[in-house]
């Protein structure tokens, strides 16, 4: 059963030496996801999933140990999913899971075995429903780390360009994590998420799925578009 979930954003730049001279723009997101990683240790799970959206080569699943990288971003910063047990995977983490991972680093995480999930986009819901129950039934005790960030088009300068309703989306999806309302979550429109390049509507779905009957409140703690992109953190215990 799921015992607590954190949401964070997955931009690389979350990662200090991809941010470079940009760096303290993300400070207080920063300190945002270090405070909801200490919820899911709190919690004592007898397993964490992390579970983040991926390309094509990057779905599936990725055990503990699996590593990361941020060379293609022009930094020489390597990350790993845990501690490893045995040698090491070969096939890299997507780059959500990579920065989820140099969060767990950063917090010196070590309170529970860890598994990846990479979440396709395209996902239909009622998949991603299943994909969280299923998560949730893997222990008697689970964690969730779920990464993905919302939509890309708050502003004239964002990727996606400006789109009129990208802050409503944004504002539901902020709400809707900080209560802890599945149903609200469930009911995404994946549509409009993909128009809105919202990555993490999969993935939140998956939690909405993991969350069913566990009967969890809700925590927002960050909630701004920096770039035009919207980034949430969240905990749920």
């Amino acid at each position: 059963m799921l015992a607590a979930a954190a949401v964070c954003p997955c931009p690389p730049l979350l990662v200090p030496p991809v941010a470079a001279g940009a760096a303290p723009e993300l400070d207080v997101a920063r300190a945002a996801c270090t405070d909801a990683l200490g919820v899911l240790a709190a919690a004592r799970p007898d397993l964490l999933v992390v579970v983040g959206p991926a390309e094509r080569s990057g779905r599936g699943p990725h055990p503990q140990g699996a590593r990361g990288s941020f060379r293609g971003f022009g930094v020489e910063v390597d990350v790993r999913l845990g501690p490893e047990r045995g040698p090491a995977p070969e096939r890299p983490l997507p780059p959500s899971l990579a920065v989820a991972a140099w969060l767990l680093e950063r917090t010196g995480w070590s309170d529970a075995p860890i598994e990846g999930l990479g979440v396709g986009e395209p996902l239909e819901p009622e998949r991603c429903i299943q994909t969280g129950r299923d998560i949730a039934a893997q222990a008697e005790r689970v964690a969730l780390l779920v990464m993905g960030d919302a939509s890309a088009c708050r502003t004239l300068k964002a990727p996606g360009y400006l789109d009129e309703r990208a802050a409503p989306f944004d504002a539901e999806v902020a709400r809707a994590l900080g209560a802890a309302d599945v149903a609200a979550l469930r009911a995404l429109d994946a549509e409009l998420a993909y128009e809105l390049k919202a990555s993490g509507r999969a993935c939140w779905q998956v939690l909405a799925g993991a969350a069913e009957g566990a009967a969890l409140g809700g925590s927002l703690l960050y909630e701004d578009a920096p770039y035009g992109v919207g980034y949430v953190v969240a905990t749920w215990s």
